[in-house]
């Protein structure tokens, strides 16, 4: 199979750090050109799913501005310009939870949209988390941490409680994984 070849892009829209929207012409591997392929520029990221030395797993409950209510979510937050996504994700795990963990799996990386970009996801199960200092988070959103058993988060994921795709699909794999 061949891929499509990215002939040129021009930005369109940019709303600081997080958001670049790009037209770009495309040419598809039949020869067809199309001229305005829209294209979304996303910081990467990372979610943790972290669970405690107790086999608690660590999670919010949190408002987000695009979902309704509520919604269950493992640690999770933008990787800064130059950091490696494993660092990422141990200073997230820190910063809003105050825990470290002593064992780190990594659970792949999935872009967001196949054809329109919009960002890479990171995801990692971090095992035998305990607390360790005082949360530093700086997140804009309501949250309360929960501890929550395996039963009661294979629950709430079938409940779909963790609202938001990437969260249910790091809280899947990472239980396939414990």
């Amino acid at each position: 199979m061949q891929t499509w070849k990215t002939l040129s892009k021009k930005a369109v829209l940019k709303r600081g750090k997080y958001l670049l929207v790009e037209d770009h012409t495309i040419e598809l591997p039949n020869g067809r050109i199309i001229d305005d392929w829209p294209w979304l520029i996303m910081p990467d990221y990372v979610n943790v799913v972290a669970v405690t030395e107790e086999e608690r797993f660590l999670c919010f409950r949190q408002t987000k501005y695009s979902v309704q209510g509520t919604s269950l979510a493992p640690v999770g937050g933008y990787i800064e310009p130059g950091e490696e996504p494993d660092a990422a994700a141990r200073r997230e795990l820190h910063e809003e939870t105050g825990y470290e963990a002593t064992t780190w799996t990594g659970l792949g990386e999935y872009i967001i949209d196949a054809n329109r970009g919009g960002g890479r996801g990171h995801f990692f199960l971090a095992q035998g988390a305990r607390w360790a200092s005082q949360v530093f988070s700086d997140d804009l959103e309501e949250q309360e941490l929960m501890f929550l058993t395996r039963a009661e988060v294979q629950a709430a994921l079938f409940a779909n409680e963790f609202k938001v795709m990437p969260w249910a699909m790091a809280i899947s794999l990472a239980l396939l994984k414990v």
